[in-house]
């Protein structure tokens, strides 16, 4: 904190201030206008509105300026990079803040996960706010490689940035009351609690929201939103690389709920960080969209910063955190310059990095995988041919599934996959603990005719997921992802065609955004080589492992229906 008397002094203009940035034309998220200024900044904290002598005079000449913009929710684990790297990528684009759950890293390391993350993103030109995994395992239908208790999370919640309790999966957890869950929502107190309920209506929901859960970020449709908005909920738009719900819930909001919403993104690929960008790229769309301008710009900052209660950020007046961006115009919202905490930290797209460098953090390896793998799938005894099967159906461009039947005729005893007809085979490997437990089944909507693709990005517990055309190519493909201690791999034929390393926890590269880039779009444009239909496979395959996002997912324990949050037969009687 700055030195009050000093910034009291600076404000009253008794003392020069650090920077003036003259000729902006600001968007003032607590009056709701835009209009001309002069912003004073001292010790890090804006001061005021005027004519002030200071130490650095920039002249804006007539560009909009307007607060650091802040994620509301993303998984950094996503990006597959390190937060230094991800910081290198979105700091440019106007992003000084994000709220990020490491649900991810949590599931395959802990508590030790969880501190990586934060310190590994220390001292960065981005603020990273932590909200505590609230489901690690997220159910008790998959292999995780931690399990973290109330007590557990107890331990963390004293840490400056650990603002709450992130997104509660369990919702059947909470509406059935489990005691673990009563726990976590209590250990949080009074700190936010974000949720997490697809679909959940009615009295569920009202007993959901009931139990101290104040956020969604799950709404598919404008009717879900509204009725979560009505019930008190903060509406949390998301617009990742996968789930995409911008322009179906934008309707909704109107000048008397715009407050109660915020913009996220949930997960966010590493092309479309350097393609598209991160929060200015929603700021962008839901501006061309029809949003008005300002309030985009407050869905971008100062309602996720009333949200979490963070309470020095989101806004650009006196005691506020000179968070700050600069920026041509709001169809196109070229930034100009980022300033955090009065810092210029990127000018015209180039990042200006922390004088002390990257922290390097260690951490374990944390692939365990059986040598001896059977990923066939054998029809039961007694199953009368055609046999009925479960088929889990891509949804493109969402992470939610369809629970499909199909009639197969069996080869051998054995089911096995039909690239003609689009119908591949999918299998979860286990690879924390090395129990040789692997889940097979059934998946339509990838299109490969030949060979496999696998990774150990696997919503949510990050087991190896694989899906092919051929056994011995899944099977090759697992063991890939295995040898490289983590990773994704493309294959056909026994060769390893295209691949990316994720040393880190199976989940992030140590190598730089751009390279990651490169690589991920190689193995895409391989995979459509081989036949496949989806622009981005390998991340829609990493949500198939999602048991806590309906209709049906497949674990390493086997197929789950999670309409009714239970485990199913690949295989349908009758």
């Amino acid at each position: 904190m700055p030195d009050l008397e000093q910034l009291i002094a600076a404000a009253r203009g008794e003392t020069a201030v650090d920077l003036l940035l003259r000729n902006a034309r600001l968007v003032n998220v607590l009056a709701g206008e835009i209009h001309p200024a002069d912003v004073a900044v001292y010790d890090g904290r804006v001061v005021g509105f005027g004519d002030y002598a200071a130490r650095e005079t920039v002249d804006l000449d007539g560009r909009y300026l307007c607060p650091g913009l802040i994620d509301a929710h993303v998984h950094l684990e996503s990006a597959m990079v390190t937060p230094s790297e991800f910081a290198r990528a979105v700091v440019p684009r106007g992003t000084t803040a994000v709220v990020a759950d490491p649900h991810e890293i949590a599931n395959v390391l802990g508590l030790d996960g969880v501190r990586y993350i934060l310190d590994a993103s220390q001292d960065l030109p981005l603020a990273v706010y932590i909200m505590l995994p609230s489901c690690v395992p997220s159910t008790s239908m998959e292999t995780a490689g931690a399990y973290l208790a109330a007590a557990d999370l107890t331990m963390l919640f004293n840490h400056p940035r650990v603002i709450g309790l992130a997104e509660m999966m369990n919702y059947p957890g909470v509406i059935a009351r489990a005691p673990d869950v009563l726990e976590k929502l209590a250990a949080a107190g009074t700190r936010p609690v974000d949720g997490h309920a697809p679909g959940l209506s009615g009295r569920d929901l009202a007993a959901y929201v009931a139990a101290g859960i104040g956020s969604d970020h799950e709404c598919t449709t404008p009717d879900e939103a509204r009725e979560k908005l009505r019930l008190g909920m903060h509406l949390m738009i998301r617009e990742g690389s996968t789930a995409h719900n911008l322009e179906a819930l934008l309707p909704l909001v109107t000048p008397y709920n715009a407050q109660r919403c915020s913009l996220c993104t949930d997960d966010r690929h590493p092309a479309d960080l350097l393609n598209e960008g991160h929060i200015d790229y929603l700021v962008k769309l839901a501006v061309r969209r029809g949003l008005n301008p300002v309030t985009a710009i407050q869905m971008a900052t100062i309602n996720s910063a009333r949200y979490f209660g963070l309470r020095q950020i989101g806004a650009v007046a006196p005691g506020y955190q000179a968070d700050l961006v600069v920026f041509d115009d709001f169809e196109d919202f070229r930034v100009r310059q980022v300033f955090q905490r009065g810092r210029k930290v990127a000018e015209d797209g180039h990042y200006l990095p922390p004088p002390d460098g990257t922290l390097h953090v260690p951490l374990r390896s944390t692939v365990n995988v059986d040598r001896m793998l059977d990923l066939r799938l054998r029809v039961p005894q007694g199953m009368r041919n055609p046999v009925r099967v479960r088929v889990i159906g891509v949804v493109p461009g969402q992470i939610v599934t369809r629970h499909l039947f199909e009639d197969i005729v069996p080869d051998e005893g054995l089911v096995v996959a039909d690239p003609e007809h689009d119908l591949l085979k999918i299998a979860v490997v286990e690879r924390h603990l090395a129990t040789g437990n692997v889940g097979i089944g059934l998946i339509r909507g990838f299109g490969m005719q030949y060979g496999a693709i696998a990774s150990s990005v696997a919503h949510d517990s990050h087991n190896i997921v694989v899906i092919g055309a051929d056994d011995a190519d899944m099977a090759f493909a697992v063991h890939e992802v295995a040898r490289l201690r983590g990773g994704q791999a493309v294959v056909a034929g026994g060769e390893v065609l295209a691949a990316l390393p994720l040393p880190i926890a199976g989940l992030m590269s140590d190598l730089p955004l751009e390279r990651v880039c490169a690589r991920v779009e190689d193995m895409a444009e391989t995979v459509r080589d081989l036949g496949g239909t989806l622009p981005d496979p390998l991340m829609t395959m990493s949500f198939m492992a999602l048991p806590v996002i309906p209709a049906l997912k497949l674990t390493d324990k086997g197929l789950v229906d999670v309409s009714r949050f239970e485990p199913v037969s690949v295989f349908v009687d009758g």
